[in-house]
């Protein structure tokens, strides 16, 4: 798992995790593979559907280089992250959380009312690891 989003009201998870090939390296067409685990049918893992992987959950990559890839969610393209190699070798997912690069852990969607095509976001507030420091790092923001 490379992070995941929760959003209330609904208590069901959307998992951010590597995709690989049958030969155990990285999926370069689709780097990251999005999946739900749903806790109010018993934590079961279930595939995201078409609406939730083209207009709300899915993510746009696009390669900036060798192990490097430039990740955006398709309902809000104003937040990049990035995919690539740490220091320590293995993959995770950067963001810029506080003007710091940072190691993104989870996103939390906070909303109130709405529709279903558009909720009413009050905030996304995104949790992280400075990458330097490794402390604890967290920002909220209004889309």
């Amino acid at each position: 798992m490379k992070f995941y989003v929760q959003r209330d009201p609904n208590a069901n998870t959307v998992v951010y995790e590597l995709n690989k090939t049958a030969q155990g390296t990285l999926d370069e067409s689709e780097p990251i593979h999005p999946f739900w685990i749903r806790y109010a049918d018993g934590g079961e893992h279930k595939e995201l559907n078409y609406i939730q992987r083209k207009f709300a959950y899915g993510l746009n990559a696009k390669k900036l280089g060798k192990d490097n890839y430039e990740l955006k969610f398709v309902c809000y393209s104003k937040l990049a992250l990035y995919l690539r190699k740490g220091n320590d070798g293995v993959y995770h997912v950067f963001s810029k959380i506080n003007k710091r690069d940072a190691v993104l852990d989870r996103i939390f969607v906070r909303i109130e009312g709405g529709t279903f095509w558009v909720p009413n976001v009050l905030y996304v507030e995104l949790k992280g690891r400075d990458a330097v420091t490794g402390k604890v790092v967290t920002e909220r923001f209004i889309p």
